[in-house]
């Protein structure tokens, strides 16, 4: 009779201790899902405006599939991207397989806050530098992959990227000279 209880006490035990991991796991921040070799663009292959960076020769670039969990003022860095057609965004926006114009306030996000496309058309609101602007969701900012063709030979995107348009930068008052990489809070609109 004890050894039947002390089996039923261990194997509550571990199913208490696997639901606990489990648990633990899903609130663990965003870690890299792995890496990526970078090769060198071909010739006028990687589109540089904006001060986008180009993949370098044997460079390992870190891969994300999940972005930091979304609240009501979630953390992000605001970098730059033209979303007309010829510019560093590379082909049409993947939510509509549209171009757009850079006085239009959109955005790509960080492949995680996509959310394989679940903010597609919607908008956001971005709020930096005392000010706010709703911008819509056009295209997705690849975090999983990269330095490749189809990705403009840009390097995969970090996991917690804004990517926007000149319209928004424009509208949170960020001078010029400032406009690249910038700390900013976001959330659903």
């Amino acid at each position: 009779m004890k050894n039947s209880s002390l089996g039923k006490s261990i194997v509550v035990l571990l199913i208490f201790a696997t639901l606990t991991y489990c648990l633990d796991a899903r609130l663990q921040g965003c870690q890299p899902s792995g890496s990526i070799r970078g090769i060198k663009p071909p010739p006028g292959q990687c589109n540089p405006e904006n001060d986008s960076d180009c993949c370098k020769q044997g460079k390992m670039y870190t891969t994300y599939k999940c972005s930091p969990s979304v609240t009501g003022n979630t953390k992000a860095v605001l970098t730059l991207n033209s979303f007309q057609k010829g510019g560093d965004g590379g082909g049409p926006s993947e939510c509509d397989n549209q171009y757009h114009s850079d006085d239009t306030p959109v955005v790509a996000l960080s492949t995680g806050w996509y959310s394989g496309g679940d903010r597609c058309l919607n908008y956001i609101t971005i709020s930096a530098n005392g000010r706010s602007v709703k911008a819509k969701v056009v295209d997705e900012c690849d975090s999983t992959m990269g330095c490749d063709d189809e990705h403009d030979y840009q390097p995969p995107c970090p996991n917690n990227i804004v990517d926007a348009s000149k319209a928004v930068w424009k509208a949170l008052g960020i001078p010029e000279g400032d406009w690249g990489d910038y700390d900013i809070t976001w959330s659903d609109a």
